[in-house]
């Protein structure tokens, strides 16, 4: 795992993308200066950056997060997203019905 801001592997991505630096700080909404200061090791990278750049340059998260220092947070790339999803609709489905099976018990007179 790279122990700090590896340079040449981001230029080389960067130009194999077809994209600069300037396309990064907009992007990640920074100033050139802060670009030049992720290149310099100065400036950490967030997990949305992080996120932002694997979509750039058509790489995985984990690797940009390895390339640009070990203390880098790797975001979830999503693999998952669908299968959350679904499990979040079942749920919300069973609350419903709970809510409805209450609303019946306490408006049914006894």
């Amino acid at each position: 795992m790279a122990l700090f801001f590896d340079q040449a592997w981001f230029d080389a991505q960067l130009k194999a993308a077809g994209a600069s630096r300037e396309d990064v700080a907009k992007l990640l909404q920074l100033t050139s200066q802060q670009v030049a200061e992720l290149w310099k090791d100065q400036r950490e990278l967030r997990a949305g950056d992080v996120a932002t750049l694997a979509r750039l340059l058509n790489v995985g998260a984990a690797e940009v997060a390895k390339r640009a220092g070990i203390s880098t947070p790797v975001p979830d790339e999503g693999g998952n997203v669908d299968q959350r999803l679904s499990e979040m609709n079942e749920r919300l489905t069973r609350i419903e019905r709970m809510i409805v099976e209450l609303k019946t018990l306490i408006l049914t007179p006894r």
